[in-house]
Formats: structure tokens, C-alpha cells, sequence
């Protein structure tokens, strides 16, 4: 890595240690990425991935922590109560908005702070490789019954969003179940308790690479480069496409120095190869926004969800 890089880099962690009155003193070591996904869920395999590359590059320790509970509402208000010092950030997905508008938690997604945005993750919908459905066409013909089963994430999540809005589209009535997190749903799919679920590619992809699920449609406007064969919801009629995505938020209060290092680090370790082949490979895409960009954005993406759950009924 070049050494101008690797300067800009190493200045994350003096920005930690500044940020907690340590001016001089050894940058803070230890960086905790807490998310509210389960074992084996969207946001858990995503950090999990993560941060192998974040010390390489770095330095320092990483490491994941899974705060489960409430869709989110305890993880947010671990990270809401904490100090700003650069040691604790909650990988930001859908979910910590949706909690935030769908219950009363103790800390909103209003009460933490964007840091920056690293990936876009497209969704997918998948059933088991061994089940009855080889098509969306399959599975959907069985809703038409009355007797469909889907899955999604949590009951705050944007997986639960698109099996909404793809039951209305439809016109179909499957019963939607949801659990704590992605690992958990996966489990149902795989022993035909459910249809079909929905879900990012990385926290399938290995049972998927191990020929025990079947990509049944992409829910975004283009098909994956990995699985050019699995055509888009769009293409198979039904006017549907979301975008997921992923980064980190903090405390409120943060340095400008903490934030400023952060902005830095991204890029650089987005354009790694040797992460860019991992990322790519679980069809992640580039979406780093820095701060300023990425409170904008989080702003407009939780007023257009409270207006979809205000039309749609779900909230008063």
C-alpha cells in the first residue's frame, strides 16, 4: 500500500485517541461494530467480513458485537448512550428506521449519528434448492391459494417491505412471517417451513455456492453480475425494485476529526483488491457517501418510508 495512504489511514486512530482527550497517547486499540442481526444475518456476516480488513489496513483491534432485541431498539440504544469517542458505531441498514417509525423505541435512528455509507446490497428472493417452487411464477401460484408462506428479516425491516409490496402487486395473500434476523429465516427456507424468503446475497451465499438454495429473482432494477441468469422481479412483470443499504452511524457529538478520518479510511479501503474481490463476490456495491451526504440521505430515505407506511396503513 502506498505509504501516503497508509498515513491517511493510520490517522483514524489518532483521531480516536484525540477525540477522547488522549492528545498525545496511544490511539485508542479497540473499535466495537454493533449490530442488531443475528448470527449467520445480513448485517452480522457484512461486519463479520469487515473487519479483518479494517485492522489490516488500519491497525488496531475490530471487533462485532451482537446486541439482539426489540428489531433494533436495543442495539440503537446501546450506541445512542454511549460516548462519542470513536470506539463503539451500529451498522446502518433499513431496519433501524423502520423500528424507529414502526414502535416507541427508547433511541431513534434520529438520535444517532451517520457516519458514512460504505455498500448498496441488493435483495434477493430465494427458496430451497430441493423444494417444489423452481420459479417466482411457482410461488406465486400457490399464494393465489391462500396457503403461501414467506419469510423476511424482522418485523421491521425492508425485506418485510418488499414482501408487502409484492403480495400487492401480486395480488396474492401469503401469510408473512418474520424473525430476529436473517440466519434465523434462512433456517426456515432451508427446511420448507417457508416458500420463500428474502434477503441479502452474502448471508446466503454459502449455502447457496453449496447448492442447497435457488435464486428465484432480484429485487432491484439490474440483474447480478454472479447470477446473470436470475432475472430481475421487473422483468418477471412486477413493477418492484429496493435498494439496501449499508453503513455506520455513531453517537451524537462526534469529533470532526473522528468523522473527517473515517471519510478517509473508506475509500481507500474500498478500493483494496484483496477486500474488493471478497465484497464483489457477494455482489456488494460500492456506495461510500460521507458524512454530510450520508445525514442527507438518511433523512430523505426515513421520510419516504413514513410516507410509504402512512399510505400503506401500517402507521396512523
Amino acid at each position: 500500500m502506498p505509504v501516503g495512504g497508509r498515513i491517511s489511514l493510520l490517522a483514524l486512530l489518532a483521531a480516536l485517541a484525540a477525540a477522547c482527550g488522549g492528545g498525545d497517547a496511544e490511539p485508542r486499540r479497540v473499535v466495537t461494530l454493533v449490530t442488531h442481526s443475528s448470527p449467520g444475518g445480513g448485517s452480522d456476516v457484512f461486519l463479520r467480513e469487515l473487519v479483518p480488513h479494517l485492522a489490516r489496513l488500519m491497525g488496531g483491534t475490530f471487533i462485532v458485537e451482537n446486541v439482539q432485541g426489540g428489531s433494533g431498539a436495543k442495539a440503537m440504544a446501546a450506541v445512542a448512550q454511549a460516548k462519542p469517542d470513536g470506539s463503539l458505531f451500529y451498522a446502518t441498514t433499513p431496519t433501524f428506521i423502520y423500528t424507529s417509525l414502526l414502535s416507541d423505541p427508547s433511541a431513534r435512528y434520529t438520535d444517532l449519528e451517520p457516519l458514512v455509507n460504505l455498500f448498496f446490497d441488493p435483495e434477493v428472493l430465494y427458496t430451497a434448492a430441493d423444494s417444489r417452487f423452481t420459479t417466482l411464477r411457482d410461488v406465486l401460484d400457490r399464494a393465489r391459494t391462500g396457503q403461501g408462506r414467506w419469510g423476511a428479516a424482522n418485523p421491521a425491516s425492508l425485506e418485510r417491505q418488499v414482501m408487502e409490496q409484492l403480495k400487492q402487486k401480486a395480488g396474492v395473500s401469503p401469510a408473512i412471517t418474520t424473525f430476529e434476523g436473517g440466519g434465523d429465516m434462512l433456517i426456515n427456507v432451508l427446511n420448507h417451513t417457508l416458500d420463500m424468503g428474502a434477503g441479502e446475497l452474502q448471508e446466503i451465499r454459502a449455502q447457496l455456492d453449496a447448492g442447497r438454495l435457488r435464486l428465484l429473482a432480484v429485487v432491484g432494477d439490474e440483474r447480478l453480475p454472479q447470477f446473470p441468469g436470475v432475472a430481475t422481479l421487473k422483468e418477471q412483470g412486477v413493477d418492484l425494485a429496493v435498494r439496501k443499504f449499508r453503513g455506520l452511524a455513531g453517537p451524537k457529538g462526534m469529533s470532526a476529526e473522528l468523522v473527517a478520518a473515517w471519510e478517509a479510511a473508506v475509500p481507500k479501503l474500498l478500493d483494496d483488491p484483496v477486500y474488493r474481490k471478497r465484497y464483489m463476490d457477494n455482489s456488494l456495491q460500492p456506495g461510500f457517501m460521507p458524512h454530510g451526504d450520508y445525514a442527507r440521505f438518511m433523512e430523505a430515505f426515513g421520510a419516504e418510508t413514513e410516507a410509504f407506511l402512512r399510505q400503506s396503513g401500517v402507521i396512523q
